[in-house]
């Protein structure tokens, strides 16, 4: 091992470390965050890397986003850099050696989070307020890196040519280009319509006979509502109208504007508390609506007795305060000890008792990875479709002993309240 200085291509600042061979020509640090990063990225089984979130060491950065992914210039294996500052984009393509010292300063930065894709895994890094590192990887199926150059992508909403809807939310230029700070937003709107457009065959929606009524919960700054009213109207051609509702009346009010420099029929919005809502709807939506309103989001539905529910849930804290290992969970100790397990068990059990209590409620009900992790670390989607069988005898028992095993009372029982206690008390 020896010791070496050198200036960090992103940081454009002298570095001190020490440093040792691989076998496969990595160096190695002291930093093992930093070691799995750099032989994940340089490896032969690459496929694409994004660096993102508040940087942790370096907050005086311009950079707000990275995305790394592996080409071919002229015939020759190169990795590209584009890195996203808040109105502009850079890209460069760099040697193997050029690499290693970019993603040593990226990793001086100290994004919040940095997701890496291999064809066989994925590796994330996540660090804390405080700096500490914490990494998990998983296997998936083979991915194989697009090396190439102009990579065109089948999407509802597209790239590279004009249109009015992107331009207004300030997603892309006139000419059709995305914004490099609107890049993830862009991401998530296209994915969010994917979806929508796999499950709306089975819920009968496009042959309706009137307009599609959607009730967007909690919808913000508006992007999705925009985007699912235009997509439908005018990508589908499937009649539908739009309220979009939130607490915020700053939010809403900027909504408004932007519904009216659109003159889209069909939109509206208006100041309220999800769940508290009259109005009826064919579908509900709700995207990263925090905590509990994710449950009066799910409840909405199962009131409007809505055809289909795409819920993006977010925050799980009220789960989060009741877990404990006790009783049949005692076993569990050793792992809910450790206070990033434990939420993330809590995450999971609540999304869980939200997809039994719907299957209780007459719905088939699907959780999915809404999109990749590079893009939102919440991205967990509930999708669920009216089938009219409630009290399924399977989702009851299955409820019932994932409550007793837990000795927890999720508030989704309080946000479906007595048809679903109802339901519950007449299971087998």
């Amino acid at each position: 091992m020896k010791f070496t200085r050198r200036k960090d291509a992103a940081s454009g600042q002298e570095v001190r470390g020490a440093f040792s061979e691989y076998d496969d020509g990595v160096k190695q640090t002291a930093d093992p965050p930093l070691d799995t990063l750099l032989t994940a990225v340089l490896g032969g089984d690459f496929v694409r890397a994004t660096f993102g979130g508040l940087p942790r060491r370096d907050p005086g950065t311009a950079w707000i986003r990275v995305v790394v992914r592996p080409v071919e210039v002229r015939g020759e294996p190169r990795i590209q850099f584009e890195q996203f500052e808040r109105r502009q984009a850079f890209t460069k393509n760099e040697t193997r050696e050029e690499a290693e010292a970019t993603l040593r300063g990226l990793h001086a930065i100290g994004f919040a989070n940095v997701y890496v894709r291999t064809r066989h895994g994925e590796l994330e890094i996540r660090l804390s307020k405080k700096g500490k590192a914490h990494v998990s990887r998983r296997s998936v199926g083979e991915a194989v890196p697009d090396s190439g150059h102009n990579r065109q992508k089948e999407l509802p909403l597209p790239e590279g040519r004009a249109d009015r809807l992107l331009e207004t939310m300030g997603i892309l230029t006139a000419d059709g280009q995305v914004r490099a700070s609107m890049r993830p937003k862009f991401t998530q709107i296209n994915e969010f319509l994917k979806h929508l457009q796999h499950v709306l065959e089975p819920t009968g929606l496009k042959s309706h006979g009137r307009p599609v009524e959607i009730l967007d919960c909690g919808c913000g700054s508006s992007y999705l509502t925009l985007a699912v009213h235009h997509y439908l109207n005018h990508v589908l051609g499937v009649p539908a109208t739009l309220l979009g509702v939130d607490v915020n009346e700053s939010v809403i009010r900027k909504s408004v504007e932007k519904a009216e420099r659109l003159k889209e029929e069909g939109l509206s919005f208006a100041c309220g508390r999800i769940g508290e809502m009259s109005t009826r709807a064919d579908i509900v939506v709700a995207l990263h609506a925090c905590d509990t309103a994710t449950d009066d989001a799910v409840a909405q539905a199962v009131r409007s007795e809505a055809k289909l529910l795409m819920s993006v849930p977010c925050c799980h804290h009220h789960l989060n305060r009741l877990l404990q290992a006790a009783g049949p969970a005692e076993a569990l100790k050793p792992m809910l000890r450790h206070g990033i397990l434990h939420e993330r068990t809590a995450d999971i059990l609540t999304d869980s008792f939200r997809a039994l209590a719907l299957r209780v409620m007459g719905y088939r009900v699907d959780v999915v990875e809404f999109v990749s992790p590079e893009h939102t670390a919440r991205n967990l989607m509930i999708r669920a479709v009216r089938t009219g069988h409630a009290g399924e005898v399977a989702a009851v028992r299955e409820y019932r002993a994932l409550k007793e095993f837990w000795g927890v009372t999720p508030y989704i029982e309080t946000a479906l309240g007595e048809p679903f206690q109802r339901l519950m008390a007449g299971g087998v």
